[in-house]
């Protein structure tokens, strides 16, 4: 199903590889103009923009840091002087670290944290600013925000759980401007920060109702949804999308 997202503009963070390649993509797709974000792949990120305009569409690409709060609201800046407008901010820029509390670092956890909540706040603070009465504003968080399918990953679930707080918040406080605010929670997703061959894969996909991986273009495509007028009463929820991993 494709759905109607012309004349919208969009910013997908972590637009390089994995998912939100696939997000970006799947928007562009479906008619937004696509400003995409990357931190250190620049040749990938190019890349995905290039694959958009020679399908048709309208992306460039844009580095920013999103640990860094300053790049990450002018991520959102340099979307709205690129477009005009912006109706869809995706964040999708995050880290993982899976390591017992015993092994892991107060750096690694200030980083992790620092990456996966205080740039989606710096993101989102300034996407509010700026985003057009009735836009849309999509989180990707994790199933591991309330699930722990292996061990080591309270750094990475706990960062995603203090978004999904800051998601049903927002919701609230957006809601009169019809500003809809949710997160998605991608289970086992075929990705190069999880690959189907991984040391985890075979244990992932057997805890799946469904036994495989999922794909990117499957969230892209819940994303899309997301973003478009048929989700239009969908605010402050958190959406599992695993396969039936957390049934």
């Amino acid at each position: 199903m494709v759905y109607d997202l012309k004349d919208k503009n969009a910013l997908v963070t972590g637009g390089s590889r994995g998912i939100g390649a696939a997000i970006a993509k799947r928007l562009a797709k479906d008619g937004a103009k696509v400003v995409l974000t990357y931190s250190g792949s620049e040749d990938a990120a190019k890349a995905v923009a290039a694959s958009i305009n020679d399908a048709g569409g309208q992306a460039i690409a844009v580095k920013s840091d999103a640990g860094d709060p300053e790049q990450a609201a002018q991520a959102v800046r340099t979307a709205v002087d690129t477009y005009g407008t912006l109706d869809i901010y995706v964040h999708n820029a995050g880290i993982s670290k899976f390591a017992p509390i015993s092994e892991a670092s107060f750096d690694d956890f200030r980083r992790i944290f620092r990456v996966n909540v205080d740039g989606v706040y710096a993101g989102t603070k300034e996407a509010v600013d700026k985003i057009r009465d009735g836009g849309r504003i999509i989180i990707i968080s994790s199933i591991n925000a309330h699930s722990m399918p292996v061990p080591g990953g309270a750094m990475y679930g706990g960062s995603k759980a203090a978004v999904n707080g800051l998601v049903r918040g927002w919701a609230r406080d957006l809601g009169r401007r019809h500003i809809l605010v949710n997160a998605i929670q991608p289970g086992p997703i075929d990705t190069d920060m999880n690959p189907a061959n991984g040391p985890y894969a075979e244990m992932m996909r057997k805890a799946t109702a469904v036994g495989r991986y999922g794909k990117a273009e499957e969230v892209a495509a819940l994303t899309a949804f997301l973003a478009s007028d048929e989700a239009s009463y969908i605010t402050g929820t958190t959406i599992d999308i695993d396969g039936g991993m957390t049934v």
